[in-house]
């Protein structure tokens, strides 16, 4: 009895196809625009309730902001980067994503509807959070 090997041809191609896809998406994530000054956008509920230039900033500091039911991030801010480092969220996501310094990808408290967005200074202010940041 003959085996049918039709299939093998098509299967290599795809997963060359997929492999190709997946290592121009890991280049892609991990190249970073270099010397890209970043702006830090920070909404609560939608609405941007603080904007700053990180290339502006020299020293470390960290300021607190409220929402709604009391609910309370702390936000680091250095130069070139920014983080939530408390939140009082249950799952504390939020804090354990670190610091960014690109745009690739927001931090998002969902329990306290808080999103800190990066854009490069180019960019207009106050761009309004997308469906995916939320």
């Amino acid at each position: 009895m003959k085996e049918n090997t039709s299939w093998r041809k098509p299967a290599a191609v795809i997963t060359a196809f997929l492999l190709l896809l997946s290592a121009a998406s890991l280049l892609y994530l991990l190249s970073g625009e270099s010397g890209a000054d970043y702006a830090a956008d920070i909404f609560q509920n939608g609405i941007l309730i603080k904007n700053i230039y990180l290339s502006d900033v020299s020293e470390t500091y960290t300021f607190t902001v409220q929402g709604e039911n009391g609910c309370v991030n702390e936000i680091e801010v250095r130069p070139g980067s920014i983080a939530i480092i408390s939140a009082d969220c249950r799952d504390k996501i939020c804090v354990h994503q670190g610091f960014i310094s690109d745009a690739k990808l927001p931090i998002t408290c969902l329990p306290n509807r808080l999103v800190i967005r990066l854009r490069p200074v180019s960019d207009s202010p106050g761009a309004e959070p997308d469906a995916v940041a939320y």
